[in-house]
């Protein structure tokens, strides 16, 4: 029998961020090992081997963009707790089909089904948007980044320690976190939307692409949309190639990817949790903004030119230091949107991030694939870093002409 509870007590609150947090952390646990395995299922090089990879994150992102909205939609008409649950099984379930692939092909099918049920991130914060008084949610919202950012800095550290027992092995870890966190789930989070308060199904406002239509309330700041857009692919050159690029290199072992990882996580943690607030109080948010674009342009270059692993340690300080640009464009963005429109342009930002994240991994991954794949012709295992780098560059004058335009209006 489920336990019930007031939906907005605390105790439920604990509960769905500790499902947050072990979501997360099953995502994060295969991505140390994911090369390896790649390599397992094809036979090839670590440079082959990350062509597959951007296509399996394509593979995730594409069905999360499109069913995300329906999973909105659905928790919508049925409630959190029935969605939630059944994403939280499907992702266990998928993570043993993943941990049993014998070709590519299962391995593709999993990430898809990943990709749907990890749609479900949404309902997370509809949950507490249920739950939380109007004036305490951006409070709440920060825990759920909080949970977000535990869940990756535990993840890939967890990976790459048990990553030595098999490639296989960090698939079934997370099917067993994701089981664990179904039973909790199940027996003691409470549904959060009472019946009276719920919908029908639209497929209408289910259609991901329709979101796209806002951008056209805001002409004015199409620029830092771009910016936006272009900034968040420009960040998958780490993102996406990390593992390859550090295994290509300096022949990292899984272990050390996740420790490196875990320094990215806690380091973002530390920039986005408590050094914004004083350098935006010192700083504004233009000159922030500017400075983390510096930063990330700076460790991506000195990525892209490290000689020794233990280097891209000491370079992962000012590459996360560039994390403040984040906090400091959202701010700018809300500032010129009325307040009655904040939430349609938090969606517009996340399906700029969307799109980022479904062409970003194969981009990065190609360019890494085609200047390593020859080591006697043309080969920078750091290309894609080099790209990342100028793309931020142009944002960095994209924004501030932008700024400027928005200024004048």
């Amino acid at each position: 029998m489920v336990l019930t509870m007031k939906a907005n007590s605390n105790f439920a609150m604990f509960l769905l961020l500790l499902t947050l947090f072990l979501d997360v952390m099953g995502f994060g646990i295969i991505i140390p090992v994911l090369p390896r395995l790649i390599r397992e299922l094809t036979g090839g090089t670590i440079s082959e081997a990350s062509a597959y990879g951007g296509w399996l994150l394509f593979a995730f992102s594409l069905p999360m963009f499109l069913f995300s909205p329906m999973m909105g939609n659905l928790s919508d008409r049925f409630g959190r707790r029935p969605v939630l649950l059944i994403s939280i099984l499907g992702l266990g379930l998928d993570c043993i089909l993943q941990g049993f692939a014998t070709n590519m092909y299962w391995l593709f099918i999993g990430r898809i089904i990943a990709g749907m049920m990890g749609a479900s991130f949404a309902i997370i914060n509809s949950y507490i948007a249920d739950v939380t008084e109007p004036e305490k949610r951006a409070e709440k919202f920060g825990l759920v980044g909080a949970a977000f950012g535990l869940g990756f800095i535990f993840g890939p550290l967890l990976g790459g320690l048990v990553s030595p027992f098999g490639s296989r092995v960090p698939f079934f870890v997370a099917a067993s976190l994701s089981i664990l966190n179904f039973i909790l789930a199940f027996f003691f989070l409470p549904e959060s939307l009472a019946k009276e308060e719920r919908r029908e199904f639209s497929f209408k406002k289910s259609n991901p692409i329709s979101a796209l239509t806002g951008f056209k309330f805001y002409p004015k700041l199409y620029g830092l949309f771009l910016t936006v857009l272009l900034l968040n692919l420009a960040h998958h050159a780490v993102r996406t190639t990390w593992s390859f690029y550090v295994i290509e290199k300096f022949e990292w072992q899984e272990s050390t990817i996740g420790f490196s990882l875990a320094a990215v996580g806690l380091m973002y943690a530390i920039v986005q949790g408590g050094l914004i607030g004083v350098i935006l109080k010192f700083l504004g948010e233009k000159k922030t903004l500017f400075i983390g674009f510096s930063f990330y342009i700076l460790g991506n270059i000195l990525f892209g030119f490290a000689s020794q692993g233990y280097i891209m340690f000491l370079i992962i300080i000012p590459y996360s230091l560039g994390g403040m640009e984040e906090p400091a464009i959202q701010g700018i963005l809300s500032r010129d949107v009325p307040s009655n429109e904040q939430g349609r342009l938090q969606g517009l930002i996340m399906s700029l991030i969307s799109i980022s994240s479904i062409f970003g991994p194969p981009l990065m991954t190609e360019i890494f694939y085609h200047f390593t794949k020859n080591k006697e012709t043309l080969y920078i295992p750091g290309a894609p870093l080099f790209l990342g780098a100028g793309l931020t560059f142009i944002c960095l004058f994209l924004a501030y002409y932008s700024l400027k335009r928005i200024e004048k209006v």
